[in-house]
């Protein structure tokens, strides 16, 4: 497992890896609304530390919160903009039916963005899941067939059942 560390641990929530085992995603979860630029700000720091701290070569970072999934391209030069953006309940509600009607907290949102990605890579549930024309058009689609996720909580060593 091809995973860059600082201090033990992987500070986002799912990292993905393509076929070969190389790191081609970061995903940041929130289970709200982020309002302001400011957390999209925030996390586009995050990223550059994490990727400056590690020296690590990694594509794709994605944003996404209980409205929007914000996926950027991290390896040009400038990308203070998502390169795409879906409507989060257009996504997770092919794999929560009642998404959008019942509240979702964060470790259940966790484990839909994952399941999503999981079906992106394996077509465990769709034969075309969700954006993957989106998904395709940025380069991101192609890299994620055959590939794996990691949550977060199994990365800092936490066991989940």
């Amino acid at each position: 497992m091809e995973l860059q560390k600082l201090n033990g641990d992987i500070p986002f929530d799912i990292i993905a890896q393509d076929r070969n085992g190389k790191t081609i995603l970061l995903v940041e979860v929130k289970a709200r609304h982020l309002k302001n630029r400011q957390h999209k700000d925030w996390f586009i720091e995050k990223v550059k530390s994490y990727l400056q701290a590690t020296n690590a070569q990694i594509p794709f970072a994605m944003l996404v919160d209980l409205e929007d999934i914000q996926i950027f391209r991290c390896d040009v030069s400038n990308w203070s903009e998502p390169i795409s953006q879906i409507k989060t309940a257009d996504v997770l509600s092919h794999y929560e039916p009642k998404y959008g009607k019942i509240r979702i907290f964060y470790h259940y949102l966790e484990r839909l963005v994952e399941a999503w990605l999981r079906d992106l890579a394996y077509h465990w549930k769709s034969k075309e899941p969700p954006a993957s024309e989106q998904l395709s058009a940025i380069g991101l689609l192609q890299q994620l067939e055959d590939g794996t996720t990691y949550s977060g909580t199994v990365l800092s060593g936490e066991t989940v059942y």
